[in-house]
């Protein structure tokens, strides 16, 4: 199976997270969108701040990789407000995809109309700039049943407030690979939570997030039903190789 144009190529960290200079933070993002570039990824996925570069070296290379990046990340405890900033700075940069972090500490905390305006305002600007919104559940900080009622709230609100021609372009996305969890439990993607969000998400698309590291994983979640795969092991993945990445 040909998996490459599932795979949304991911870099995330800060120089700090990575143990870094800003200098060779910035390298490798540099290497991370050649690779995509090179490989032919669907997408790269980087932070706010390197979208507008990454803009310049895709169109430069004549490359069709598009660019998406992370809003209101890792926890989207944030404003509304800051949340449609920091989107509408991304799009002038030249970000084709938002993977907005949803405030899932006021869902949990029973904040849910917050939850659903949040949803509608920063949704109806992506699709109103005819990007693909991605809202991230983070799935490690959830339980089952919470898993479930987000994403059916996510799947609610999107079906009563927009166009069933619009459905496709919005996601529920698992996780940012970023939430600690203790004792090593996986803080990204599992087959169980997929299948979770698959059952509930119909018909907005499920992308898998985190913890996908081989191809066999990357073709499970695929034969599941997920239509993207955000992963930092994009390249060894596609060739075959196993890779110990922690996102």
């Amino acid at each position: 199976m040909d998996i490459k144009h599932y795979l949304d190529a991911t870099y995330l960290k800060t120089a700090a997270q990575a143990n870094l200079s800003e200098k060779e933070n910035n390298e490798v993002v540099k290497n991370a969108i050649q690779e995509a570039i090179d490989c032919q990824f669907k997408l790269i996925m980087i932070r706010p701040e390197q979208v507008a570069f990454a803009k310049e070296m895709i169109k430069k290379s004549k490359s069709k990789v598009t660019i998406g990046t992370v809003i209101d990340f890792p926890k989207g405890i944030g404003s509304l407000a800051n949340k449609l900033k920091e989107a509408n700075d991304a799009i002038v940069n030249g970000a084709d995809d938002l993977d907005f972090v949803i405030n899932y500490s006021a869902f949990k905390n029973g904040a849910i109309d917050e939850v659903k305006q949040q949803v509608i305002a920063c949704t109806k600007l992506g699709l109103d700039h005819h990007r693909i919104v991605k809202w991230i559940i983070e799935v490690a900080a959830l339980d089952h049943h919470q898993i479930i009622q987000l994403t059916v709230l996510i799947k609610n609100t999107i079906i009563a407030h927009f166009s069933e021609k619009d459905f496709e372009k919005v996601f529920v996305k698992s996780s940012t690979g970023f939430y600690k969890t203790p004792d090593d439990i996986p803080n990204g993607a599992t087959p169980e939570t997929i299948k979770l969000m698959l059952e509930n998400s119909f018909p907005l698309p499920v992308k898998a997030a985190g913890g996908v590291k081989t191809y066999d994983e990357a073709v499970a979640m695929i034969q599941l039903g997920v239509k993207r795969i955000g992963t930092s092991a994009a390249k060894a993945i596609v060739m075959g190789q196993i890779s110990k990445s922690d996102y």
